[in-house]
């Protein structure tokens, strides 16, 4: 039931129900038509051949006047005198324009409807022979009733004539009579031709939803294809400009971070040299302190630039290699670090960003919860790396908001301060520009978590050990 409503509400399932119905009607409308028509045409031939007897016996009548009366007595094809006593009813209008059409002694005929016992019906001309009992079936024929017509007309020497023609019953085919396999192919048919179309019609949006989204995990991705129809080369060409003017706002952005950054290194160093002329020991070290704090922030920015915009190429990275040897310097160094095990796969990444995002998540590791474990793994969900730590952990409101540049949450990691706020922003940057996400959890047994996840390991392989 989710699976249908989930199906329902999307395009494909929108636009199927749409064809599906209007091509059900309309196939049931048209086939309706047809059988109308068809049995217009079944009646209009039954008109020609009751004209046809009626005609045959006037020429008869006309062309034998010495048998006249006898002919008259003993009645022709569905054809017989019309007794005194019958009434006449309304004009048949149809049947008297076709006797017109014919000339001779019927063109001036008049017809109208009467009671079928002028026409002196017999039991066989109203009921069809039966074979032998069995049960009725819907697809089975109907019949028209029979019916009676006064004809009233004048041979060609004068004499008045009053005839009851008979119309007995016919079969023919029922409007409302449906065979159950056309109607299952017919229905078949439709509901196929309507997914059919219903998914040629979809795949542009489809199409369109995945490069927007491929597009927010990389900016520099090749431009969207400008193929296919008329309205979706239109399509393409608007979100490629779209992109390239993306592409122009943040290099134009990233580019004024970066000058700022850059010609504000200049001043800061002189500064620094004159504030160690102050002969206030006390003040000077304040100053000092304040403008180290400021150069941090000014290579963070710097740093921070870089990661939103850098030409490094992609290249085949054994993962687990990288991890070790950030351990094995972290250990050298006199760190609490660990490498748990790897996931032996190797990757198209750009080496130096990989190094500066697990670099960054190590070293958070390593200040906050002076310890650190490492570990990557496979599995159906992706590759995943896992950076852990021994340290309090953050509470669950935190846990995305210290991506925030300029976040720093030092009352719940540590007393010391730990840079402008920008760190976790900068790796966070440089993960998704490799097609990772990076996440913050807090551990089953306590410290904190760094996961940085691929969702799919497209281009990768088993590393040769």
């Amino acid at each position: 039931m989710i699976r249908l409503r989930r199906f329902l509400s999307s395009m494909v399932g929108r636009l199927f129900v749409i064809l599906l119905l209007g091509m059900g009607v309309a196939a049931v409308g048209a086939t309706l038509l047809a059988g109308a028509k068809r049995q217009q045409e079944f009646e209009r031939a039954n008109l020609n051949r009751i004209a046809d007897r009626l005609q045959g016996f006037v020429n008869l009548l006309d062309g034998n006047l010495e048998l006249r009366a006898r002919l008259l007595a003993a009645g022709g094809p569905a054809v017989r005198q019309l007794p005194a006593t019958a009434r006449l009813g309304r004009e048949d209008t149809a049947l008297r324009e076709l006797l017109a059409a014919r000339g001779g002694a019927v063109a001036g005929a008049r017809v109208h409807f009467t009671s079928f016992r002028a026409c002196v019906p017999r039991p066989d001309d109203l009921f069809p022979p039966k074979t032998g009992p069995r049960k009725p079936r819907e697809h089975d024929p109907a019949f028209s009733p029979p019916r009676c017509r006064a004809v009233l007309l004048r041979l060609s020497d004068g004499t008045p004539l009053a005839l009851a023609l008979e119309s007995p019953a016919v079969a023919h085919n029922s409007a409302l009579a449906v065979d159950p396999l056309f109607l299952t192919l017919l229905v078949l048919a439709i509901a196929v031709l309507a997914y059919v179309v219903a998914r040629i019609a979809s795949m542009p949006l489809q199409r369109l939803a995945a490069e927007a989204q491929a597009l927010g995990a990389d900016l520099e991705r090749e431009p969207m294809p400008v193929a296919g129809p008329l309205e979706l080369r239109h399509a393409a060409e608007a979100f490629n400009a779209m992109q390239r003017q993306l592409q122009r706002h943040l290099a134009e952005r990233t580019h004024m971070l970066a000058a700022i950054t850059h010609d504000l290194q200049t001043p800061v160093t002189r500064l620094r040299l004159r504030l160690e002329n102050v002969d206030d020991e006390s003040l000077r070290e304040r100053l000092v302190g304040d403008l180290a704090a400021m150069q941090a922030l000014i290579r963070e920015g710097l740093e921070l630039a870089r990661s939103a915009e850098t030409a490094e190429q992609r290249a085949a990275l054994d993962l687990d290699s990288l991890l070790e040897s950030l351990v094995e310097d972290a250990v050298e160094a006199g760190a609490n670090a660990r490498f748990d095990g790897g996931c032996g796969v190797v990757m198209q990444l750009r080496p130096l960003a990989m190094r500066r995002l697990f670099s960054n998540l190590l070293d958070n590791a390593l200040m906050y919860g002076h310890s650190a474990r490492v570990r990557a793994e496979q599995n159906a969900a992706g590759i995943t790396v896992v950076i852990a730590d021994d340290g309090p952990g953050l509470a669950g409101e935190d846990l995305e908001r210290v991506f925030d540049p300029f976040v720093r949450l030092e009352t719940s990691r540590s007393r010391q301060t730990g840079g402008a706020g920008l760190g976790l922003t900068i790796a966070r940057a440089l993960a998704g520009k490799d097609g990772a996400r990076l996440t913050l959890r807090n551990g089953a047994g306590g410290g904190l978590e760094a996961v940085v996840h691929w969702p799919a390991p497209a281009g990768s392989g088993r590393a040769g050990r």
